[in-house]
């Protein structure tokens, strides 16, 4: 089975800095995962990783460039430490949208990813941050990982954030909302639902997770989304096959 797992930078990150503890809890998760599966990794939070090193104010498009640059190596660094810690590595792969407006180029970003695989490498994917000014301002991860669990073949695409589900209404407004454990389809309004991101870092929230969902549920491929801070429910999910919590994106007929 391929999966495509993807954490967000809110997860990631506290107080400006990498939060190193659910990094390494999140490394120990794929490692296991990766005994009996293929995993990618599409990771947020170079902005954040960045600015541990570089201190810009973050509003200006160049500085949140700049501070990327600065980031994305130094967070495959903090990956690679802890990796390493179990006998394995990583591997940098910097995407673009022009990435899948291209055949070719799709087909050889997949076939890159195909080649980590079998060496038991574990490919960690973000955006080119530095190059990408539209997806910079205007896009997100949960998309990315969307198109990679598409045009990479995966089974699943697993979404780890500090949303640990889709409910029936706010959680946030609501002590009586009800998570969603199984969706077959989404409203074409709660696709155009005001997104709320709710960290500095992040540029997603719930709406690009169920844009995400809708993505894939139309070209029948399935999404699992839970919690990146608890990471009992997707452990649950994926390593022991029960469903406790979180919320399970499939089509109908699959």
């Amino acid at each position: 089975m391929r999966v495509v797992v993807k954490v967000g930078s809110h997860v990631l990150s506290e107080q400006n800095r990498i939060e190193k503890k659910r990094m390494f809890n999140l490394v120990e998760f794929l490692v296991e995962l990766m005994k009996d599966n293929e995993v990618i990794l599409v990771s947020s939070a170079a902005v954040a990783a960045g600015y541990s090193k570089l201190k810009l104010d973050k509003k200006p498009l160049q500085n949140r460039q700049a501070i990327a640059a600065v980031g994305q190596p130094h967070l495959v660094e903090l990956y690679n430490r802890k990796l390493e810690k179990f006998g394995k590595t990583g591997a940098q792969i910097l995407l673009t949208a022009d990435d899948f407006d291209s055949r070719k180029r799709t087909q050889n970003a997949k076939c890159a990813v195909d080649t980590l695989i079998k060496n038991d490498v574990l490919p960690i994917i973000n955006e080119n941050d530095a190059t990408a000014i539209d997806e910079l301002v205007f896009g997100d991860n949960d998309q990315l990982s969307a198109h990679v669990a598409h045009y990479f073949k995966a089974d699943l695409l697993v979404i780890l954030s500090d949303i640990d589900g889709y409910y029936d209404k706010d959680p946030n407004k609501y002590n009586d909302a009800i998570i969603k454990k199984v969706v077959n389809y989404i409203d074409e309004e709660e696709l155009n639902l005001p997104q709320d991101t709710g960290s500095v870092f992040a540029t997603g929230g719930i709406v690009t997770k169920l844009k995400s969902a809708d993505f894939l549920l139309k070209r029948k491929h399935s999404m699992f989304m839970a919690s990146g801070f608890d990471l009992s429910d997707i452990r649950s999910y994926m390593l022991d096959g029960i469903h406790k919590g979180g919320t399970l994106f499939i089509c109908k007929e699959s």
